[in-house]
């Protein structure tokens, strides 16, 4: 009966990454008590299988035999006497698994584990954080934040591995780890949870970054972006040092190598692959390719190596925070679906520059969609974008980043195939931002 209810339930979370394809079967893969009563607290990985390919999930099974009307949204689903229920959002058990953390249990399949000489504080309720797709984050008073990753892919979660790597070389702009959970799946050791330090009083750098587009956007006509009380320059010049120190810290706690001119060809050959999709699926795109094709062939007639190593891979402004002292950078797990092991491979730290100037772009533009007055705000937009665009990389090479005049070739390539896969992504999802992309191939 429980396959049954979660086969409807599962189709409708924000996590689930099977959207739009029917489900053929679910099934229990394994289900373990971790508190007995009522309510009852139950660890389930579920798997999901689709046509020819099969996922698993995990759920914090919650049993109770009268659900409080609190948690009525986190409904699965009734049988007998018993509801079932998502329980993530339950925080009288949750505070369980920071008990088991804290106290490094084995149970079952599953092990808790905590950093060591770290202390865990056990006697908090937790909240589940709004807004995520493809993980589900509970925050244990002000003190802890615990990525549930939903999604189970065999293997150390990216996120686990650089994080506490990092945290070992005494590394600034991360957020402390605490602890984790691990399993083991296809002989594969498996994160299943991380535990991180929260910065309740931190501000997420999209949202700052936004208030300082509307500042411009509302101000005087004769008011540049550097000008404007909401001027973000400052910031993003501290962004890109910080980001910078990352990369250094990331290349001396991992193994670093190069990519030769024949790689950077085939790699150049990838990019032009994918431009020529998206016109395929976006003809709009093809008006605009050239200042992309003359990116990629300049990149493939550059003869020097590429240094790569590990890198965040998913970077923008709604991965960094700003604390009272400095920027944090959050979420190293790479793009949630990619396979792990691309999500490990090394690549040119440029990769997270490119990620970055492209969310400036978005940060300027993205308002200016079905506004009234948009061809009036265009060239503020671009200004803003490209005053904090250009402090970023003063900040970035100010804090060490490498950015020669072939580096320069390389992230020009880079933001233009990032350009291409959301001109895509926008076409999709959001046809009336498809705008913002084309921008990025003005030369």
């Amino acid at each position: 009966m429980l396959e049954e209810l979660l086969a409807g339930w599962i189709p409708r979370q924000r996590w689930f990454a099977g959207k739009g394809r029917a489900i053929d079967a679910v099934r229990v893969d394994s289900d373990l008590a971790l508190i007995s009563g009522d309510p009852a607290l139950h660890h389930v990985i579920v798997e999901v299988r689709q046509g020819l390919s099969a996922d698993r999930y995990q759920l914090l099974l919650g049993i109770r035999s009268e659900l409080p009307q609190r948690l009525n949204h986190a409904l699965i689903g009734h049988s007998d006497d018993i509801s079932y229920y998502d329980a993530a959002h339950d925080a009288d058990i949750t505070g369980r698994l920071l008990i088991a953390m804290a106290h490094g249990e084995d149970l079952g399949r599953l092990r808790f584990r905590h950093i060591e000489g770290i202390r865990i504080e056990e006697n908090l309720r937790s909240l589940v954080l709004g807004a995520e797709q493809s993980n589900t984050s509970l925050v244990y008073g002000e003190d802890y934040i615990c990525k549930l990753f939903r999604r189970l892919i065999p293997g150390v979660n990216p996120e686990l591995e650089i994080v506490t790597a990092l945290a070992r070389r005494g590394a600034p702009h991360i957020a402390k780890p605490y602890g984790w959970i691990e399993t083991d799946l296809d002989g594969k050791t498996t994160t299943l949870a991380f535990l991180q330090e929260y910065l309740s009083t931190a501000n997420d750098g999209w949202a700052l970054a936004l208030t300082s587009v509307r500042d411009l956007y509302a101000s005087l006509p004769e008011i540049t972006a550097g000008d404007a009380g909401g001027d973000f320059a400052a910031e993003a010049e501290r962004l890109g040092t910080a980001t910078a120190q990352v990369h250094a810290e990331l290349a001396a706690a991992f193994p670093v190598d190069i990519i030769e001119p024949p790689e950077i060809k085939r790699m150049t050959e990838g990019f032009r692959g994918r431009l020529a999709r998206a016109i395929q699926e976006v003809p709009e795109l093809a008006a605009y390719a050239d200042p992309a094709e003359r990116a990629f062939d300049r990149l493939a007639g550059t003869t020097g190596d590429i240094p790569v190593q590990r890198v965040h891979g998913d970077y923008h402004l709604g991965q960094v925070m700003r604390t009272t002292t400095d920027w944090v950078i959050l979420d190293f797990e790479g793009e949630p679906g990619q396979p792990l092991d691309e999500r490990r491979a090394l690549s040119s730290p440029l990769r997270d520059v490119a990620g970055m100037l492209r969310s400036f772009d978005y940060a300027a533009r993205h308002l200016l969609a079905g506004h009234p007055e948009a061809e009036y705000l265009g060239p503020r937009a671009d200004q803003w974008a490209g005053h904090n665009r250009a402090a970023f990389l003063r900040g970035y090479t100010s804090g060490g980043g490498r950015l020669t005049s072939n580096d320069a070739i390389l992230l020009r390539a880079l933001e233009l195939s990032k350009a291409v896969y959301e001109v895509v992504y926008e076409a999709r999802n959001r046809p009336t931002w498809v705008d913002i992309p084309l921008a990025a191939f003005r030369d």
